[in-house]
């Protein structure tokens, strides 16, 4: 006997299953060879009825067990919509030949995310806000030591 309205994919047993990320299927369309690149492009579907949206960690271990990739960190993925109604996300993804390629093409912003580019260096924005304010209270030689300058 069936019933109607009782999925079992929906029941709550199977939506904890999905949203520690168990169930969700990854296709991918659109795929390019880059050579010039020396990277795979292409868009990524990904069905996860039931549950909110997958880690782009999840969704890396998976492409790289797909695609035979030695190391998850060259994949890049990017640029997720959620559809209207949930359970399917569609976004981009690209698979890097290695590090070293991807250190040369990805943009800083994106190598940042990724944990691969390199941390922040000077003062943040506050902090220099500060010292121009309070360099602009003094005058002359005094500018020097309110920058923190020498001394």
């Amino acid at each position: 006997l069936k019933r109607f309205g009782t999925d079992p994919s929906l029941s709550a047993i199977g939506s904890q299953k999905a949203a520690m990320g168990g169930e969700f299927t990854v296709r991918t369309r659109k795929f390019k060879q880059n050579p010039l690149l020396g990277r795979k492009q292409f868009v990524l579907d990904v069905l996860h009825p039931g549950s909110g949206n997958i880690s782009k960690k999840d969704l890396a271990t998976k492409l790289a067990a797909m695609y035979k990739v030695h190391d998850s960190q060259c994949i890049q993925l990017f640029g997720f919509k959620t559809q209207f109604g949930g359970g399917r996300s569609s976004g981009f993804g690209l698979i890097y030949e290695n590090l070293d390629k991807m250190n040369k093409f990805e943009p800083k912003y994106r190598l940042k995310r990724a944990g691969v580019g390199g941390e922040k260096v000077g003062a943040g924005r506050r902090a220099k806000k500060d010292t121009k304010n309070r360099r602009k209270k003094v005058r002359g030689k005094e500018k020097t030591k309110a920058a923190g300058g020498k001394k």
